[in-house]
């Protein structure tokens, strides 16, 4: 037949034949010697079981190259899938552990991503909201080819200000992918239209793409992949991740969870993309929790929504805490959101102790934004 690739699978079955792992050796080492005067491709699968569930270092010896999968059983959800090139000779590699998945008509490996490998150069300008007075505070707005956090308890308003910076993209004519790990997409799209923001058309047209990611079903790998392939192919120049909370739930047993999301973010920086990430802070007023997440680790710049109490009525509070790529502001200023879209007051300089949730007012009812005869989405 003149084979160019012969497969033996697998190497339990071998031993079980030879009896004894000396006859075995010279048996392998007989084929190898063999195979090495023909134009053929060896491939040998080795199951463990005939080694007491260890790797046969004589066997890696003999072979030019050695790949090991792994299958890992988590507490909830489906299984994840891993592989790891140990050695390959005469060829440069990615080491490290790979997720893949086994789908029907073949596997699909997800190589780690190495941001530096994907370095451009792109113009960082400034990313408009569409709102004036947040693009104010931001010093015009968040660069290109930085991340955004937005900061908040339920309820807050962060999907409605994210949203707010999709339009505005989508209006320019810049492709947007939105990951949702916590929200349904009609119940987003729902949101959208009483916040008069026509996603719809936007998706339409195809410059808006809504994913809706399955906690138990993704590895980080995977989901890196997802966001790699909307850069390429779709050159995507915005990417929303809502939320970070559900990100990091739908992997709770993966140990370096945090650093992935770096080098994720690192790449979609090195691209020029502008990321927008959602967290959701426990509690509603008070000390919050920002589930052990490194803001200054992770994102460039973070806005912070916070919840306060007046006359018996519960309102929003929004503030810039950093941003790396230029000024910001630094006051409080109130945050109402309506069936008529998004609105920034005026700064809230007659509160002392608005980020406790319970401030203490000096001023003038006049200065709070009132209602204009419809209830926030």
């Amino acid at each position: 037949m003149q084979p160019t690739r012969v497969v033996f699978d697998s190497l339990s079955e071998l031993r079980l034949l030879a009896q004894d792992s000396l006859r075995y050796r010279r048996q392998v080492l007989a084929l190898k010697q063999y195979f090495a005067t023909r134009q053929v491709t060896v491939l040998l699968t080795d199951d463990l079981t005939g080694n007491e569930g260890q790797s046969d270092a004589l066997l890696h010896s003999l072979c030019h190259g050695v790949i090991s999968l792994e299958r890992l059983t988590l507490d909830f959800g489906g299984a994840r899938r891993r592989l790891q090139v140990r050695k390959l000779r005469g060829v440069d590699y990615v080491a490290g552990f790979h997720d893949f998945v086994v789908l029907t008509g073949g596997a699909q490996v997800f190589p780690r991503l190495i941001a530096s490998d994907h370095a451009q150069l792109f113009t960082g300008e400034a990313v408009s909201s569409g709102l004036q007075e947040l693009d104010a505070m931001m010093d015009g707005g968040p660069l290109r080819g930085t991340s955004t956090l937005f900061m908040g308890p339920a309820g807050s308003g962060k999907t409605n200000l994210a949203l707010q910076f999709v339009h505005a993209a989508c209006e320019r004519g810049e492709p947007v992918a939105m990951y949702e790990f916590d929200e349904r997409i009609g119940t987003l799209l729902r949101r959208a239209e009483l916040l008069g923001l026509p996603l719809r058309r936007h998706i339409d047209a195809g410059l808006l793409e809504l994913h809706q990611v399955d906690p138990a079903q993704i590895s980080p790998g995977q989901f890196d992949a997802m966001v790699v392939a909307q850069v390429e192919r779709r050159r995507a120049r915005m990417i929303v991740v809502d939320s970070l909370t559900g990100y990091m739930a739908a992997m709770p047993q993966e140990q370096q969870l945090i650093l992935q999301l770096h080098e994720l973010l690192a790449y979609l920086n090195q691209q020029g993309v502008t990321t927008l990430l959602l967290n959701a802070q426990q509690s509603l007023v008070g000390t919050m929790s920002t589930s052990n997440l490194n803001v200054s680790y992770v994102a460039d710049a973070v806005l912070l929504l916070r919840f306060f109490e007046h006359r018996g009525r519960i309102r929003k509070a929004l503030s810039i805490i950093k941003n790396r790529g230029g000024a910001h502001e630094e006051s409080i200023r109130e945050l109402r959101i309506d069936k008529q879209g998004i609105r920034i007051g005026e700064v809230l300089d007659a509160f002392h102790g608005v980020l406790t949730g319970v401030p203490t007012f000096e001023g003038q009812a006049e200065q709070l934004m009132e209602d204009r005869g419809d209830f926030a989405p």
